[in-house]
C-alpha cells in the first residue's frame, strides 16, 4: 500500500501529461484561424478583382463580356487553395452583374472540414453609346 501512496503524491511528468492533452486541441485551433485567414485573403482578393472589372466595363470604348471576364481573373489574388470561377456578365437595361464564386474545402488537419462556398457579385451601369 505505500507504493500506491507514493505514486498518488509523485508530481513528476504530470506537465507532460498535461501538454500532451492540451497540445494537439491548441495546434487544431492555430490551424483552423489559419485557414479561415485563407477564406478572408481570397474573399478580398475576389472584392478587388470585382472592383477592377467594374472599372474596366464602364470605360470607353466598352470592352466585351470576354475582356471584363479576362480583367477579372487577371486581378484576383489569395485564391490558391481552392477553385475559382468568373461567370460570363449578364446585361440588363443599362447595368452589367459581374460575379464571381470562390469554392474551398476546409482542411483541420486532423479531419476534413466542410466546403465553404463564397458568391459574390456587383453591378454596374453601362452609359448607352451618345
Amino acid at each position: 500500500m505505500t507504493g500506491l501512496r507514493f505514486l498518488r503524491r509523485d508530481q513528476r511528468g504530470a506537465a507532460v501529461i498535461e501538454m500532451a492533452i492540451a497540445l494537439p486541441v491548441l495546434v487544431l485551433f492555430i490551424w483552423g484561424i489559419f485557414q479561415m485567414g485563407l477564406l478572408f485573403q481570397a474573399n478580398a482578393g475576389m472584392q478587388h478583382a470585382l472592383g477592377e472589372g467594374a472599372r474596366y466595363a464602364t470605360v470607353w470604348p466598352t470592352p466585351t463580356d470576354i475582356q471584363i471576364k479576362g480583367r477579372i481573373s487577371d486581378k484576383v489574388y489569395g485564391v490558391n487553395n481552392g477553385t475559382f470561377t468568373v461567370a460570363d456578365p449578364t446585361s440588363s437595361s443599362g447595368f452589367k452583374t459581374l460575379s464571381v464564386s470562390y469554392s474551398m474545402p476546409m482542411n483541420f488537419l486532423f479531419f476534413q472540414g466542410p466546403t465553404v462556398n463564397v458568391t459574390r457579385s456587383k453591378k454596374v451601369y453601362i452609359a448607352p453609346a451618345v
